[in-house]
């Protein structure tokens, strides 16, 4: 039997994660997860590949609003989830472009300043659509500011059967995945062709190839060698790192820490 064990989403890109005991589904993910981006001042997404400084703000979610404080120096900012600027334009992240709302330059500032670089606040409105890769999509299906799809799922088991390997346990939030679950063996999530929770059917289309951001510590934002040095040793698929399946999804609804995930189908 397999139960869902973690909830998370990530409001900011790249930005600190937010734990939940459930959370609405949409057609993008997750309500709220990566809805909002960090951009440079080309216009270009911002992540901890380049800034690890960006795991030293921290995020909550009340209930009108998004509360952000910096992990060193106790700054802090609140934003309204609701009030958004009207003004629009172009941002890029890998390789599209999205229509997205600029925030107030308040905000902008105080970011800008926490991350030591010049960058911008931006939120994904309701009526800007980035499409999933087509090679992936069963449908037209649409992703928020995620990486690709929106959602990312490892089981508890492949965590422990890393950390077996390493001197040094490393938790979950190292590898920013929506849902984490317990049960089977490690890697079962690369096994399964689709699952069920509640009423909601999850299809995992692509392992997620793993890049520098799991090497950046959450809590002190220093980058160091692992765990993609040991993972490189068996999980290499090609050139790339493999941990954790992107999953495309079907329906709507509120899944809950506790639920079962029923395998519909095996690979």
């Amino acid at each position: 039997m397999y139960y869902l064990s973690e909830i998370f989403i990530y409001p900011v890109k790249s930005l600190g994660g937010i734990s939940l005991k459930e959370s609405d589904i949409t057609s993008r993910g997750f309500k709220y997860d990566r809805r909002w981006l960090l951009i440079d001042e080309a216009g270009r997404f911002i992540t901890q590949r380049t800034y690890p400084q960006m795991a030293l703000i921290s995020v909550e979610l009340r209930e009108k609003s998004l509360e952000f404080r910096h992990k060193k120096n106790d700054a802090s900012l609140s934003i309204n989830i609701e009030n958004g600027n009207n003004d629009k334009g172009d941002v890029v992240i890998w390789d599209d472009k999205v229509i997205s709302n600029y925030t107030d330059k308040e905000m902008d500032e105080w970011f800008s300043d926490m991350l030591k670089v010049k960058c911008r606040l931006v939120y994904m409105p309701e009526e800007s659509k980035r499409f999933v890769d087509k090679k992936y999509a069963y449908g037209n299906e649409i992703v928020s500011f995620a990486d690709g799809y929106p959602f990312l799922i490892i089981g508890q088991s492949s965590l422990d059967d890393l950390n077996s390997r390493l001197d040094t346990k490393l938790p979950m939030n190292r590898f920013r995945p929506n849902l984490v679950f317990t049960g089977g063996a490690p890697f079962d999530e690369d096994r399964i062709k689709s699952f069920m929770i509640g009423n909601i059917i999850f299809y995992p289309v692509k392992p997620c190839a793993r890049c520098v951001v799991t090497t950046v510590d959450q809590e002190s934002g220093v980058k160091n060698e692992e765990p993609l040095k040991t993972l490189a040793s068996y999980r290499t698929v090609g050139n790339k790192v493999m941990f954790g399946q992107n999953l495309l999804h079907k329906g709507s609804g509120t899944i809950r820490i506790g639920d079962e995930l029923k395998i519909l189908e095996w690979k």
